[in-house]
């Protein structure tokens, strides 16, 4: 089993413009890389952003045609050398590496580092694997990393207690990277894991871990501040990072009357409302696992996350809802205008041999 010389990928032929499938081939494999298979790709805000706004992501686009995808499940088909982690025929899923179109996934085949894949277990579909890796970096980024409150990760010895006696806000729980969120927190052994969404998935978020979840349509900050109660406040996890969830992380602090508020943002600040109150720090992460900065979290989280013994194998970690675009690769442009129009509770996938 190998890579054709030619196979299909959704491409953007100049910036700004749509996606159109076309043929392309992979550079061989370097050593340390793995050629996959890419059974199911999941869309993710940032993939239609590129496409959108491509004159603010012109240091990772240097050239066009394009590629993008950034999350996919799918098959080992070929190895390189000294590659000893996954063989020819497992079943893995991994976080792309936008810029690098050999390493994009909206395509059927492309190459990874396989220090940053991880093996698929049995109990988890290909569609369930292909969401689960970017929006899970991003919170491990916000939990773990120096860029956001850095505690100790849950796989290090005093990782499920670094979160004991404290309380977490995660606003948007029903989004994919907030129910990544609250996963996380609950490792952590957070003792008030509060969160919002709207009554159709409240349910799934209290299953996932979630203290306390309020109805988006009321939740003012006295209502996550009576929810939080009397525990300390570690920080303010905004999954949204619109600026109206900006705004509302900021006020939460404010009603907390906490001294130093920090409110983690997947986006720009976009928010005014801490300019005049230097108390409440806005930072945004940026979950790039691929990045050698965030290699020495991302390489023990692929090796915790998979396989049989791992936190999907066990239930630590339930994948998002998923919802098949189908058409294939031709549906890559269908699937991100939704994407785009706003989907709760569930993750996009695309199945580009469909």
């Amino acid at each position: 089993m190998t890579v054709p010389d030619s196979f299909l990928a959704a491409v953007v032929p100049e910036p700004g413009a749509a996606n159109v499938v076309a043929n392309r081939s992979c550079s061989a494999l370097d050593a340390g890389e793995v050629a996959i298979k890419i059974t199911a790709t999941a869309i993710n805000p940032v993939d239609w952003k590129a496409r959108d706004y491509w004159q603010f992501f012109k240091g990772l686009l240097s050239e066009y045609p394009a590629v993008f995808g950034s999350d996919a499940a799918g098959e080992v088909v070929a190895i390189g050398p000294n590659v000893s982690t996954v063989a020819v025929g497992d079943r893995v899923f991994f976080q792309g590496m936008l810029g690098k179109y050999d390493s994009c996934t909206f395509q059927q085949y492309c190459k990874m580092p396989a220090a940053l894949v991880s093996k698929t277990p049995a109990n988890i579909s290909d569609d369930q694997a292909a969401g689960v890796s970017l929006a899970l970096v991003a919170g491990v980024t916000a939990f773990y990393d120096a860029q956001g409150y850095a505690l100790a990760p849950p796989w290090d010895r005093e990782g499920p207690q670094a979160g004991k006696g404290k309380a977490v806000v995660i606003i948007g729980g029903a989004s994919s990277v907030g129910q990544y969120a609250i996963q996380l927190a609950r490792l952590s052994g957070f003792e008030k894991i509060v969160t919002n969404a709207s009554p159709a998935n409240h349910d799934l978020l209290r299953q996932l871990g979630a203290h306390v979840v309020l109805d988006r349509s009321q939740s003012t900050p006295e209502a996550f501040q009576t929810a939080i109660g009397g525990l300390p406040l570690a920080f303010i996890f905004d999954a949204i990072s619109a600026e109206a969830t900006q705004d509302l992380g900021v006020d939460i602090h404010r009603a907390m009357g906490t001294t130093a508020g920090l409110v983690l943002t997947v986006n720009p600040a976009a928010t005014k409302r801490g300019e005049s109150d230097p108390r409440v720090e806005i930072n945004m992460v940026l979950g790039l696992g691929s990045s050698l900065a965030l290699r020495y979290l991302s390489e023990p989280m692929v090796k915790h996350l998979g396989g049989e013994d791992g936190y999907l194998a066990r239930g630590l970690i339930v994948p998002n809802r998923v919802r098949v675009v189908p058409g294939g690769l031709g549906a890559v442009e269908q699937a991100l205008g939704l994407n785009k129009a706003g989907v709760s509770g569930e993750k996009l996938i695309v199945r580009p041999f469909e």
